[in-house]
């Protein structure tokens, strides 16, 4: 079976895996030049035999670090494509900013603003754990300095057939505000009659143009689900803050059995960016 770069362009992103091949006691990265010279991981990282990435995360495993406490198998945008000579974390070539940040931090960055689309399917979520936690996956995020302008959620409970489509939008340094998309949020929520079940495949596209920040979801034959979010008191505008796109499974259950798991399986992933000419 190909790897997973012989399929999509994976030059400008790395890869977290739950594994601690080096023994530093944290989740293995692997960065841009290996990650899209044929690596691949038959447990967490691979080829689909339908031609997809696979991203398959248990809920067992090494985290990236101590203030994580969730396990991930996820792709981080890294700009710099290789060059290790820029830094991964700051306003540089490595990372993009709004469109509303003052303008010596967009000459700055590798990038304005910021479109990020995929094509997936969730395959499986977790069955076990907390009521609060079971069958929860992120498979798209806006990263920050610190916090996360938007996390993408698919959820689907154990006793339903379809799962929810809700984000978190996270003030800087403050709460999350919580919008529902397709069916609840809730631990409790009946079977959302417009759902997306497992296998089922959907797209997503997550933009930035300034302080406003859109999410739509789209399915075949059916409307698309748009969700407008105003960031002008968010705090991410300002001058040291830097973005980057995250995509793949970010397993949000930590208290499940060791073997229960989330995978998806990506058809599509391009992201993009003003003034970044890759």
């Amino acid at each position: 079976m190909l790897p997973p770069s012989s399929n999509f362009d994976l030059s400008d992103w790395y890869l977290s895996v739950p594994t601690d091949d080096d023994g530093n006691g944290k989740a293995d990265s692997i960065k841009e030049n290996e990650l899209n010279s044929g690596y691949g991981n038959s447990g967490y990282f691979f080829t689909g035999n339908d031609g997809g990435m696979v991203f398959r995360c248990p809920v067992a495993g090494y985290k990236t670090s101590t203030n994580t406490s969730y396990t991930r198998t996820e792709l981080r945008e890294m700009l710099r494509r290789g060059d290790t000579s820029i830094d991964t974390q700051g306003v540089n070539k490595n990372n993009w900013v709004f469109g509303s940040a003052p303008s010596a931090a967009r000459e700055a960055a590798a990038g304005v603003d910021g479109i990020l689309r995929a094509t997936l399917a969730v395959n499986h979520v977790t069955t076990t754990g907390d009521n609060g936690q079971v069958g929860r996956v992120i498979v798209g995020q806006i990263h920050a300095n610190d916090d996360e302008p938007l996390r993408l959620y698919y959820r689907k409970l154990p006793g339903n057939s379809n799962g929810s489509i809700y984000i978190a939008h996270e003030i800087k340094g403050g709460e999350d505000t919580w919008y529902e998309l397709i069916g609840s949020r809730s631990s409790s929520a009946s079977n959302p009659v417009d759902g997306i079940a497992l296998d089922e495949t959907f797209g997503y596209e997550i933009k930035v143009e300034g302080n406003t920040l859109t999410v739509t979801i789209t399915r075949e034959g059916k409307d698309d689900v748009v969700q407008v979010v105003d960031m002008r008191n968010s705090g991410y505008d300002s001058a040291d803050q830097y973005h980057y796109f995250k995509a793949g499974v970010y397993n949000q259950n930590n208290t499940g059995d060791d073997t229960d798991y989330v995978q998806a399986t990506f058809y599509a992933l391009e992201n993009s960016h003003t003034g970044y000419a890759y």
